[in-house]
């Protein structure tokens, strides 16, 4: 099934797919859309944090969103047990290191998307995993849907995106996308 692209280049999800499809077009149309929110910044601008009192950044934003894929794909659908992307950025990877910049960042978080991709390849939407006990309180479940995760992280991505639209506009004009 062919789908058209935006202006930019990203891969439209197509219109009338099935579930599964749709669910992953549009997860991928908005891990293309962080990455076009970080192409032709400096590393300056990446670490700069416009929009106060938030001390959100761009490259904060991939580094979280690095770490979102880890937890939701490997720890919480896959049961495995690994650790954070980034130790020293703390409980939600916001946290900049002045030696790691945006290619650092982006290979790190491209790695995970990888791997989420490779682990959710051959499960079936109704295939569960365990989130840990806070979330599963708050869920009123003790597993979670790989259907739920695919639109949670839809979710979790749009949310962030809006984030890097104000980010982006604040550093450079840019809007859109």
């Amino acid at each position: 099934m062919s789908t058209g692209t935006t202006p930019d280049g990203r891969a439209v999800p197509p219109p009338r797919a099935g579930e599964r499809a749709t669910l992953e077009s549009w997860l991928d149309f908005h891990r293309a859309t962080l990455e076009l929110k970080c192409a032709g910044l400096d590393d300056a601008q990446l670490r700069l944090a416009p929009v106060p009192p938030s001390s959100m950044t761009l490259l904060g934003l991939v580094q979280h969103l690095a770490e979102i894929e880890r937890n939701w794909f490997q720890r919480v659908f896959a049961g495995l047990r690994v650790p954070p992307v980034y130790e020293e950025g703390g409980p939600d990877a916001f946290t900049l290191s002045p030696d790691r910049g945006i290619e650092e960042a982006l290979a790190a978080w491209r790695a995970e998307v990888a791997r989420s991709r490779e682990i959710t390849a051959a499960a079936l939407l109704e295939d569960t995993g365990i989130p840990p006990a806070p979330e599963s309180a708050y869920l009123g479940e003790e597993g979670v849907s790989l259907r739920w995760i695919l639109v949670h992280l839809i979710e979790e991505y749009a949310r962030h995106n809006g984030h890097a639209d104000l980010i982006r506009e604040c550093l450079d004009g840019a809007t859109g996308a």
